[in-house]
């Protein structure tokens, strides 16, 4: 499989949110997990509502942040429906979507149906009426092949506005098994027991374990965000998670501060970070992607990425290293801190909801939610879903069909990257330069006093 694909995501989603979300805030009444209850005087959807307005027979309008190769995959991923069912889908790209799509709304402009990647802006635009209800066919689906979790995400103060697309599942930690066989070490089934090896592996080796890159442009910081989603899911539980991420509690809460100075157990220490690439300090100056070529050539043992860190892996300027269980580069999921505990995830992923709902719409909808159109697009590369009638050796990756496995297991907690979940000024914004200033060497306390402050009053 070509990683483009999977380079072509992350880059649209951390370009995407680097610019557009201290914007979008601003549009965002609420950010909540399974409503919002934002007051606003949208005009009420209909069926001739926004999207309809000049609407063709026979063709469904599509706008989301899906851009360049994967826009591309994206429309051959539906071709042969399309034909099969005579309805044309036009699909507009832009990385202006999350400030355009409210725009577009309220002026009446809206598109048929939209894909968004932050389930707060879809909340608010659910809870001003502007968004149509999940029709019957795809409800049915999202009941039949999403988990509740998922579910909840799609779902405003109790009513279904939107499925599922595709999905993301971080917190792997990528290795190589080679080296963990000639240093007779395996892995960690706990986070303690992850602890453990790394005090192994560095007075093996006398050398750095991990390495780690923070550097993302404007979006500085945005890795570190994600150790400590991880930890704090498997620390305290989702509904601690939840509570978090809508600032029920603060982050000056403990469970928050336990799980920052968990992950500053590896990340802070000198002995056991920067492998092949400086000190804690260099963290913050090394661009995510660079650390592929520390962990492909052997320097570093260990990072913390997600899913799509294997097309960095596999990349010929990163040195074109092989991925699988038996490959040069393999991973584990961030392991829990109780070994009894279900395997919990953060991750990412898309809804689609729609403006008008006309019977072509409907009908659209209706296939973007189903396996049939999961598997049509994980075939052709580098991403996956959680839709639970996709079969997992649909990706070619073997590290995609990992995580398919892992979204589809009834024992997995999942919960929605919490700095997508949070208000603009603070998800990517405080959040991630606070990231930065703590490995800077700001005391943690300091740093989530900061970040706290930063929330915005109601």
């Amino acid at each position: 499989m070509s990683s483009t694909p999977l380079r072509s995501t992350v880059a649209r989603k951390k370009l995407h949110r680097r610019i557009t979300a201290p914007i979008v805030f601003f549009t965002i009444a609420g950010l909540a997990l399974a409503g919002c209850s934002s007051s606003g005087g949208g005009a009420p959807a209909s069926t001739k509502g926004p999207g309809n307005a000049g609407k063709a027979d026979g063709v469904v309008t599509i706008y989301g942040t899906i851009v360049d190769t994967e826009s591309e995959l994206l429309q051959k991923s539906w071709a042969d429906w399309e034909t099969k069912n005579k309805i044309k889908i036009k699909y507009e790209g832009s990385k202006e979507f999350e400030t355009q799509i409210s725009v577009r709304a309220q002026g009446g402009n809206a598109p048929d149906i939209a894909i968004f990647p932050q389930p707060g802006l879809l909340h608010d635009l659910a809870s001003r009426n502007f968004i149509q209800p999940e029709p019957a066919a795809a409800a049915a689906n999202v009941k039949k092949y999403w988990s509740k979790d998922w579910a909840g995400y799609a779902t405003t103060d109790g009513t279904l506005y939107a499925s599922p697309l595709m999905a993301s599942v971080k917190g792997f930690i990528w290795y190589s098994p080679a080296k963990f066989k000639e240093w007779g070490v395996e892995v960690p089934k706990t986070y303690d027991e992850l602890l453990t090896l790394t005090k192994t592996i560095q007075e093996k080796t006398g050398k750095a374990p991990w390495c780690a890159g923070f550097g993302s442009d404007a979006a500085t910081g945005w890795p570190g965000t994600d150790w400590v989603e991880d930890l704090l899911l498997r620390q305290s539980g989702a509904a601690t998670y939840d509570k978090w991420v809508t600032h029920k509690i603060p982050f000056t809460d403990p469970a928050v501060k336990k799980a920052f100075d968990s992950v500053g157990k590896i990340l802070l220490d000198p002995k056991y970070v920067n492998a092949g690439l400086g000190d804690v300090k260099s963290i913050n100056s090394t661009p995510f992607g660079d650390v592929a070529r520390v962990v492909g050539n052997g320097q570093c043992a260990m990072t913390h990425q997600a899913s799509f860190f294997d097309g960095f892996i596999q990349d010929p300027k990163n040195g074109n290293a092989t991925v699988g269980p038996d490959k040069q580069v393999w991973a584990f999921i961030t392991p829990p801190t109780d070994a009894s505990a279900g395997p919990a995830v953060t991750g990412g992923g898309e809804m689609v909801a729609a403006f008008s709902n006309d019977a072509d719409t409907k009908k659209v909808q209706a296939y973007l939610s189903s396996p049939e159109w999961a598997n049509s697009r994980v075939k052709l590369g580098g991403v996956i879903s959680a839709n639970s009638g996709l079969d997992p050796a649909s990706a070619s990756s073997p590290i995609l069909q990992s995580a398919i496995k892992t979204l589809q297991d009834p024992k997995t907690t999942f919960r929605f990257d919490g700095s997508d979940l949070m208000p603009g000024v603070v998800g990517s914004g405080s959040f991630w330069t606070g990231m930065v200033d703590w490995i800077n060497g700001k005391s943690t306390d300091e740093v989530l006093k900061t970040i706290d402050a930063s929330w915005p009053s109601k």
